[in-house]
């Protein structure tokens, strides 16, 4: 079967993990795409090695499906290969500081003369201005897109989150305007430039705190379970920040993820009362409606916790999903990577490696009806050489050995 992105060639010249997350979901589609290395390689295949001499899972995690080349694009016959490659390529991605690929040589005038129809992606830390030149991390676009002012509990600092939505977050952003552009172009012939920043895609995902930033000023939000307000939206813990309360109570034995968190809909409370062993607060004035169960949100899910601490978290679970209440057990990692149905979905993949052997990553969470993706490994530093310089693009054995030789490739 055909996949979605089939005959579509992506040059990727990404590292580390905003880059390569986007181009790993434009080859889960079906995309061809040739990961541009230099010839000592993306830093990831070293970082964090639980293995040694082998691909780390830093690496092999983000950069599946994909072909992989060598090439020292600061020499003359380097930069002559890549102006091919250029030529060739429907898209192009890359990740460098800012200016990196313009110093080059390779302006976005000069890579629209070498193909019309190319679509060039850039993933920056910031959009122009006084932070355009600032180095960006995941937990630096947290910093200042908006995450970890309002992450974490009142009383202490600011929190990173586990999701890494600085670096694969603006990776999503960045498909997104990939395939517009793409879409675009068959209508105009012509290719066209896409930028994210991180801060701006963390931001974007930040927008529910940017709407209350703006509530503020019409007085405190009786949603929060926060006592005191200034003139800045409040760390509020697990509040859900939504139009329903929720919050993580703890379950049985107590372990570091014996949690279950649960959201109190206006019809969920009269079911939740009875499983509390509290019947009588479903008609208690009090208790009764949302608008009385706002001031006391902390009392509310304490009343509640002291039942859901009796029990183990699945059972917690099983009873309030009976009643249709919405909840969620906290899944620690451990438990996520032997979840048999995220395994049936095809989320939780096993795949097996030439050098490190089998290993779990994750899978394509987009599943197109008419474009099933299948997840193999990631490449081997420069694997797919001899397929791309000797097949495509017709250099001779005795060139590979040259460029080899004057470290080209």
């Amino acid at each position: 079967m055909a996949k979605a992105l089939e005959g579509i060639r992506v040059l990727d010249m990404t590292h580390v993990q905003s880059g390569p997350s986007a181009t790993q979901i434009l080859a889960w589609l079906g995309a061809d795409v040739v990961k541009l290395e230099a010839p000592t390689g993306d830093i990831t295949r070293k970082q964090l090695r639980d293995l040694p001499n082998v691909d780390s899972l830093y690496f092999t995690m983000l950069n599946g499906n994909k072909r992989s080349i060598t090439l020292n694009t600061k020499t003359p016959r380097g930069k002559e290969i890549l102006t091919e490659l250029i030529a060739r390529s429907d898209i192009m991605v890359e990740n460098f500081g800012p200016g990196a690929i313009d110093r080059m040589g390779f302006t976005w005038e000069r890579i629209q003369e070498i193909n019309p129809r190319i679509i060039y992606a850039s993933i920056k830390g910031f959009g122009d201005g006084p932070y355009t030149n600032f180095k960006a991390y995941e937990v630096v676009a947290q910093a200042m897109g908006g995450s970890m002012a309002t992450t974490g509990f009142e009383e202490g600092p600011p929190l990173a989150t586990g999701a890494q939505i600085g670096d694969s977050g603006t990776g999503m952003h960045a498909v997104a305007g990939i395939l517009a552009a793409l879409f675009q172009r068959t209508h105009t012939g012509r290719g066209q430039r896409v930028q994210v920043a991180m801060q701006h895609a963390v931001l974007n995902l930040c927008r529910v705190k940017l709407r209350d930033q703006q509530r503020l000023t019409h007085g405190r939000l009786a949603e929060y379970p926060n006592e005191n307000f200034g003139d800045e939206v409040p760390r509020s813990g697990n509040a859900s920040g939504g139009g329903q309360p929720g919050w993580a109570v703890r379950c049985a034995p107590g372990g570091p993820n014996d949690y279950v968190y649960v959201i109190v809909q206006p019809v969920g409370w009269q079911p939740l009362t009875e499983l509390i062993g509290r019947p009588e607060l479903a008609e208690d004035p009090e208790w009764a409606t949302p608008e009385a169960r706002l001031p006391k949100l902390g009392k509310m899910f304490q009343l509640i916790e002291e039942w859901t601490s009796t029990l183990a978290k699945w059972e917690v679970l099983e009873a309030l999903n009976a009643h249709n209440i919405p909840c969620g057990p906290i899944l620690s990692t451990k438990e996520i990577i032997e979840d048999a149905s995220l395994k049936d979905n095809e989320i939780v993949v096993e795949v097996e490696h030439p050098e490190r052997g089998s290993y779990v990553t994750v899978g394509n969470p987009l599943k197109l009806s008419d474009s099933p993706a299948d997840v193999r490994r990631s490449p081997l530093l420069g694997e797919h050489n001899h397929d791309i310089y000797a097949t495509e693009l017709g250099l001779s054995p005795a060139e590979l050995v040259e460029l080899q030789t004057n470290g080209v490739i």
